[in-house]
């Protein structure tokens, strides 16, 4: 469950785009990431509401580049070993109505996220 948790925070390191101070921490994300983890893996059919609502409640916590680089560095690690593919994880934020301004990849590299 922890690696699940651990790679929804690569998925969520994508969604934000907010400015502001101290970098979201791992636990924050794994709580609100986990309910994506079918979708991103292809098991379920689309994101469920548990999922959107998770990852619109984390993008309003991030406040600094800082957080969403600190989001991506977490995730990053579980990804592959989960099984989250690109192709569902790119759909996400269109599929849960959360702007994003750049595009949404496990390959994406967490320090040129700004």
């Amino acid at each position: 469950m922890k690696k699940v948790m651990l790679s929804m925070l690569l998925l969520l390191s994508f969604l934000f785009f907010f400015h502001g101070q101290a970098a979201v921490p791992c636990t924050t994300v794994d709580a609100k990431a986990a309910a994506c983890v079918g979708f991103a893996t292809g098991k379920d059919a689309k994101p469920s509401a548990p999922c959107c609502m998770g990852l619109q409640q984390l993008a309003q916590t991030v406040k600094t580049v800082d957080d969403k680089k600190a989001i991506c560095r977490c995730l990053k690690a579980g990804a592959k070993s989960l099984g989250i593919q690109d192709r569902f994880l790119s759909k996400i934020p269109q599929a849960c109505n959360i702007k994003v301004g750049f595009p949404v990849s496990v390959n994406t590299n967490c320090e040129t996220i700004h």
